[in-house]
């Protein structure tokens, strides 16, 4: 029976695949024979994959040429796994129009799913569902409601909410759900699910969340990012993992030295859209898109709708559907007090510092300087140490290890203030102070 599921899923049973079958059958991945299975093969070069002592394989893959989809042959696949809730599909049109104008929702396409307001009418299985709420959730957010339903349905999906608003399991949670209805990995497969993000922040930040979501499932994920050794991120790789969180750069590398493919991916998410051209990554986007299969579910979300942004979505989104939540424009969340002081460049650290002084009265407060370079965020915190502020600092030219470091230590409060660059601008702050 394995063999079978092996090589075809079985669309009414993936509701049931939270216990017993990932790591106990024969023709699971946990149990392929290491030394004999793909050795050679894709990742032929040598023993454990093609890498080895003696270095990485020189010979490279042309991802300029991506491959001519109208002569592969693609196994087909399932995405569609939303069945609507008695409880929405009993909901007026009235009803659901005051909702979406209560929650400032905007929603282009034909035949979008009714958002839904509590999880239980999500239509998850129980094992994702159990997931959630042992996690303490008291309801979805407003992009969850609307966004579950969308993404569920297998179609391709934009979704535009301020950062903070729980776009993350928006797409995560459906993603675990479309894995458990694929064919498990074989040895040489990449991932089922690849999930592109600006920065190593905020993909490792994902992978958190994908693994803490992910256990009942046993699904596999790994984190592919630059700053740190590849050895690790190959090994992961080459025991075969169904989610790929990665920033453009790094996953690029891995697919030209033959570490990895994409021939399996049937969910494409692009995280944080806006930032990733800002930050210049139009080009790898476009290199890394061109290597999935064209009738993958793609999801793209975004704190922003620039015009930029609509033409890479035009490009790779096949007829989408798209929901809006609150205002187009980048702007800070409603929740958070701002003030506003205008002073000459000879004032401000003076007024840091007395600001810095009525802050820390609160002894759990926490406290992020953000500033325009490297080396301002430098002098800043070396200033505050001087001062006698237990200030630390992150930036780009920061070893990985360092900045992982700097994390930790104001997540834990041991030190509450940290100046960064825009680094950190965009998941980080909900990531870490929620």
């Amino acid at each position: 029976m394995s063999g079978a599921r092996d090589s075809q899923f079985n669309r009414n049973n993936y509701g049931n695949r939270g216990g017993d079958y990932r790591g106990s059958h024969g023709s699971d991945r946990n149990n392929y024979n290491r030394g004999g299975d793909y050795n050679g093969g894709q990742y032929g070069g040598g023993s454990r994959g093609g890498y080895s002592r003696g270095g990485y394989n020189d010979a490279k893959i042309d991802l300029n040429n991506p491959p001519n989809w109208d002569e592969e042959v693609l196994p087909p696949f399932e995405k569609n796994f939303y069945t609507e809730d008695p409880k929405v599909a009993s909901r007026s049109e009235k009803e659901i129009a005051d909702y979406r104008k209560e929650h400032e929702m905007t929603l282009h396409g034909s035949d979008i799913p009714k958002p839904i307001t509590d999880f239980d009418e999500a239509g998850f299985p129980d094992y994702v569902l159990s997931e959630v709420k042992q996690q303490g959730f008291d309801k979805p957010t407003a992009i969850q409601c609307q966004g579950w339903p969308m993404a569920l349905s297998g179609r391709d999906m934009i979704g535009v909410a301020a950062t903070g608003s729980g776009k993350t399991l928006s797409y995560c949670l459906p993603a675990i759900v479309h894995i458990n209805a694929q064919p498990l990995l074989k040895p040489g497969d990449g991932p089922v699910v690849l999930v592109l993000a600006p920065t190593r922040e905020l993909a490792v930040q994902i992978q958190k969340e994908c693994s803490k979501f992910g256990a009942s499932s046993r699904i596999r994920n790994t984190c592919v990012y630059g700053g740190v050794p590849k050895g690790q991120q190959i090994r992961d790789l080459a025991r075969g993992v169904e989610i790929v969180i990665a920033t453009p750069g790094r996953l690029i590398d891995m697919l030209e030295i033959g570490k990895t493919n994409l021939k399996r991916v049937t969910y494409l998410v692009l995280d944080e859209a806006d930032r990733m051209l800002d930050m210049g990554f139009e080009p790898q986007i476009r290199k890394i898109v061109d290597q999935i299969r064209p009738d993958r579910q793609t999801l793209m979300w975004s704190a922003t709708w620039p015009k930029e942004v609509k033409r890479l979505a035009s490009d790779y989104l096949n007829n989408p559907i798209q929901v809006n939540v609150g205002s187009l424009e980048l702007a800070a969340s409603h929740t958070i007090t701002q003030l506003v002081e205008v002073v000459s460049e000879f004032e401000k650290r003076d007024r840091l510092v007395k600001h810095m002084a009525t802050a820390l009265e609160d002894q759990d407060s926490k406290i992020i300087i953000f500033a325009s370079t490297k080396r301002m965020c430098d002098e800043i915190t070396k200033y505050l140490r001087q001062e006698g502020y237990p200030a630390l600092c992150i930036h780009g030219d920061k070893q990985q290890q360092e900045r992982d470091w700097v994390l930790d230590e104001f997540r834990s409060g041991r030190a509450p203030i940290m100046v960064a660059t825009d680094v950190a601008a965009r998941g980080i702050g909900m990531l870490y102070l929620r």
